[in-house]
């Protein structure tokens, strides 16, 4: 067997392949089908791709943590039959540390690619679950929850740079109703502004942008208003974010005969970077000796 290499060397070429990439996805069910009927090599190869998939989705609360997470939020998670599909993240950020002491913030996803994962209801693909000093546990779903959250339990902001502060809590964990695995956030320091209402009180503003990566861009822009006792009156938030490439099966073309579907591959997945590692490890474990080479040979 010959050595493989990456058909897509420089920027200019992955440029031009995405132009093709459309093509292929529009294609795709009718290519796949063609090719199951001319053999079934590649039968086994989809049918491995939908078991990783799958198995993707398939995400532990119990292990997904390197830490154990309390038994407060443990025991609520219990009450949702099927919340062990999903991951749970800790979300630790100074300001939240900051702004609520004593309070700890969980977030906890369905996965959405490869292929969604229903989440049981009342749990939605995206959860914010928060464990309060004296142990109880709020879950919170949408941005109007948060803001109740942020009304009674923040203290009263009278200083400029608290105004900062909170805005930067409200966004580390606003981002989480927006995400799918593949966004990566940062809120610049020249995003947060503080203004003096001419009635009293303070107006800050702040952005989450988007890290341009595998096509991802955009920001979420949010701003908070208190009032001359240092009291939450409001909060605005608008959201213009887009996904870029996510894992579609990729890593199961790389051996694809047809250079195109091959190709399309490769670049999907050097144009994700590192946010296809967990993805293409998975794979890895489940394939023959062929594909595990060319995975190798596409994440060098």
């Amino acid at each position: 067997m010959s050595e493989k290499r990456p058909l897509y060397k420089t920027q200019s070429e992955l440029r031009e392949g995405m132009l093709a990439r459309q093509n292929f996805l529009s294609n795709r069910e009718t290519d796949m089908s063609k090719t199951a009927r001319e053999g079934m090599p590649q039968v086994i190869l989809d049918t491995i791709c939908i078991l990783t998939f799958f198995t993707l989705a398939l995400f532990s609360v119990n292990t997904a943590l390197a830490e154990a997470i309390p038994d407060s939020l443990t025991k609520k998670l219990a009450e949702f039959k099927g919340a062990e599909r999903g991951q749970i993240v800790s979300l630790k950020e100074d300001s939240l540390t900051r702004e609520f002491p004593g309070f700890s913030f969980y977030a906890l996803r369905f996965r959405t690619y490869p292929v969604a994962r229903l989440p049981p209801e009342p749990l939605k693909i995206n959860n914010l679950f928060i464990v309060k000093p004296d142990g109880s546990v709020e879950h919170i779903v949408e941005p109007e929850g948060l803001k109740k959250f942020f009304r009674t339990a923040l203290v009263p902001v009278t200083a400029q740079a608290r105004a900062r502060d909170v805005a930067k809590a409200w966004l580390q964990l606003s981002q989480e109703f927006y995400q799918d695995g593949f966004f990566h956030f940062s809120i610049p320091e020249d995003s947060l502004q503080v203004a003096a209402k001419d009635s009293g009180g303070v107006e800050v503003s702040a952005k989450a942008v988007v890290n341009q990566q595998g096509g991802n861009s955009g920001e979420i822009a949010a701003s908070l208003t208190f009032d001359p006792a240092g009291v939450l009156t409001n909060v605005s938030e608008s959201v213009q974010i887009h996904r870029g490439i996510r894992p579609i099966c990729q890593a199961t073309k790389l051996l694809d005969p047809d250079p195109i579907v091959r190709g399309m591959a490769e670049q999907d997945i050097l144009v994700m970077g590192k946010a296809a590692k967990g993805y293409l490890d998975e794979q890895r474990a489940k394939t023959r000796p062929e594909l595990q080479q060319a995975i190798d040979e596409i994440w060098q």
